[in-house]
């Protein structure tokens, strides 16, 4: 009888999880984004710093930050999107939650700050 149980329980899950869709995420703001920043420091050349911010179609998304192309410190972060404003709640309280926006019009595609300045390019 407890084999019977369990090969109908196996059945139901199998076509439980067959029965289940997963919705497709195509929002545009879906891949990576950077933002480079090279200083020169005096007598010494320059630093480049590159921050990287890369989304999922989970609403999920890692940030990097390198320095001279070495890995300096990485978080994950959770998105969402409300009428065309993204909100990125990161996962580490050394970096500060933000709220960017989408801009299509410009070649590369950038995200903005609330006060209009660049805040990433599309990479």
């Amino acid at each position: 009888m407890k084999k019977l149980f369990s090969l109908l329980a196996i059945i139901g899950i199998v076509a439980l999880s067959n029965c289940s869709q997963i919705p497709e995420n195509n929002d545009p703001i879906l891949g990576i984004w950077a933002k480079t920043q090279t200083s020169a420091i005096e007598g010494k050349g320059s630093s480049t710093t590159r921050e990287e911010w890369i989304f999922n179609d989970v609403y999920l998304g890692r940030y990097q930050s390198y320095s001279n192309s070495k890995l300096v410190f990485y978080t994950d972060f959770k998105w969402s999107e409300e009428n065309g404003t993204y909100s990125i709640i990161y996962g580490d309280p050394q970096v500060t939650d933000i709220t960017v926006n989408l801009e299509h019009a410009s070649d590369p595609e950038i995200l903005t700050l609330e006060n209009g300045s660049v805040f990433a390019t599309r990479d």
